[in-house]
């Protein structure tokens, strides 16, 4: 380092100072700077998910601007998923059984590569087709996006907000078990901004799920969003509705009694924790939190920087994994 370089950090560290002063500490984790080197690239375990590996345990949850930006927002997700090795869900993929021209939106195994993909239809939509006897269609979805798999998105509340929303005729629990009975592909599920209670976890868990994602209360949250949209009585009358759910440390708490009850159930599966998940060190906690093949997910964060470009995303995703990796380095888990 030159006397110049040093003689402007210095500076530059007296200007800062004040500035760098913080009340708060984050009290999840135990500090220990003295038994590694530097963080190393690579000292992240990959894992497997359905057979193919991810280098880093870190979901897109993705989520459509629009029709009009869909397309390009997909596969700048997919790019990013290629470049670090990473996995993702598109968003609904209804408007493809709608119209199958929109599929161009969706396909993006091109730019993905072979990292896991996943396609994405909600409960309403698979519990209609099977009614109808178009249950193919679910397959020809998941073969025309050349997707690994399927996400299930469970959603009443959701739908209950909604001005349009649709209406189950059957309890989701039955309509899932009738997919997995009739496919033999991947399926994940999914909350969308709730969680899922007790009950409604546990019984997930011992289905023959290859994930089940939180999608928990804390993140963004499409019952609010839904509420939002009406301009009527009920947008004040039911805003009390839109706090319901459960939190990403609530349902951690739940699998982790489950996990050492030791029932091999629940071994075979992956969790995805979503919802609430502001940064790496949250995502960190809860993959210290959960020790069993566990990722975490970012929806909105991943939106976010799609949408400005593909070189910020790719450097928004670089500064994620190399926070993953400092905190690997250097920090353990309170107990």
């Amino acid at each position: 380092m030159s006397d110049q370089s040093l003689h402007t950090r210095k500076l530059d560290h007296i200007q800062l100072a004040f500035k760098s002063q913080l009340a708060e500490q984050d009290s999840r984790f135990y500090y220990e700077p003295l038994f590694s080197p530097s963080p190393i690239t690579g000292c992240i375990p990959p894992l497997q998910l359905a057979g193919k590996v991810m280098r880093f345990p870190l979901w897109i949850s993705s989520m459509t601007g629009g029709a009009e930006l869909a397309g390009e927002i997909n596969k700048n997700l997919a790019i990013a998923c290629r470049e670090f090795g990473l996995g993702m869900g598109l968003g609904s993929c209804r408007p493809v059984l709608v119209d199958p021209d929109n599929a161009k939106d969706f396909a993006v195994r091109k730019f993905i590569g072979n990292q896991p993909l996943y396609a994405n239809l909600g409960i309403a939509q698979i519990e209609e087709l099977l009614q109808t006897n178009d249950e193919q269609k679910i397959a020809d979805l998941v073969d025309r996006l050349e997707a690994d798999g399927l996400i299930i998105h469970v959603n009443p509340l959701q739908e209950w907000f909604q001005p349009e929303g649709d209406h189950y005729k059957n309890a989701p629990i039955d309509t899932i078990k009738r997919v997995l009975d009739k496919f033999h592909f991947p399926i994940m599920v999914k909350e969308v901004g709730q969680g899922f209670g007790p009950k409604s976890l546990k019984e997930l868990m011992r289905l023959p799920l290859e994930a089940v994602d939180f999608g928990a209360f804390g993140g963004t949250n499409f019952s609010v969003l839904e509420n939002l949209r009406r301009s009527d009585v009920r947008t004040e009358s039911w805003k009390c509705a839109t706090h319901l759910g459960h939190t990403a440390e609530e349902m951690t708490d739940w699998v982790c009694d489950w996990l050492n009850a030791d029932e091999e159930v629940f071994k075979s599966k992956s969790i995805i924790v979503s919802g609430g998940i502001k940064n790496f060190l949250d995502g960190y906690y809860f993959l210290k939190k959960i020790p069993h093949k566990t990722m975490y997910a970012h929806a909105s964060l991943f939106l976010k920087y799609a949408l400005l470009g593909e070189q910020e995303l790719l450097e928004f995703v670089e500064s994620q994994v190399q926070g993953l990796e400092m905190a690997q380095t250097y920090l353990t888990l309170k107990k």
